[in-house]
């Protein structure tokens, strides 16, 4: 049997971080002031940007950047294997795909984020599935994710 514990490990925190265990934390980098809520998974090569929250259950897989002042709801996950061989990639890391989350990005809980780029002032809603790159700032929501109106 090979058992896998839960850790915080291989972390480069900035000043001022508050990090809610139990968390499963490796090989990321977190900026200052930002929060890292209970039950959360975030993988190597991760970055989150200062003054970023990432709240209880999310996910945030290997190749993800998150900017500064965003918000991660309550069980948001990021994917970064499409499956595009009919299955998973497993091991084979040269065919997942990136995800960058520009700066003052909030994601409602239960979102899906497949590998896109989302610019900087979005609001993405609870549940949304964004499955393609957002490039205009705005407030979006459904699945696939659709701008629903300018953000005033």
């Amino acid at each position: 049997m090979k058992k896998l514990e839960v850790a915080i490990r291989d972390v480069k925190f900035g000043e001022n971080v508050t990090v809610v265990e139990p968390v499963n934390l490796y090989g990321c980098k977190i900026g200052n002031d930002s929060f890292v809520g209970p039950f959360v998974e975030i993988q190597k090569n991760v970055i989150i940007g200062d003054r970023s929250k990432i709240q209880s259950h999310a996910f945030v897989c290997e190749l993800v950047t998150i900017g500064n002042d965003c918000f991660i709801g309550h069980g948001v996950m990021f994917i970064n294997d499409l499956f595009q061989e009919g299955g998973p990639a497993g091991g084979d890391s040269s065919k997942w795909k990136s995800t960058k989350i520009g700066n003052n990005v909030s994601i409602g809980s239960n979102a899906t984020i497949l590998p896109v780029q989302i610019c900087s002032n979005v609001v993405i809603g609870a549940g949304s599935v964004v499955t393609k790159d957002i490039t205009q700032s705005g407030i979006y929501a459904g699945n696939p994710a659709k701008k629903l109106r300018d953000l005033s």
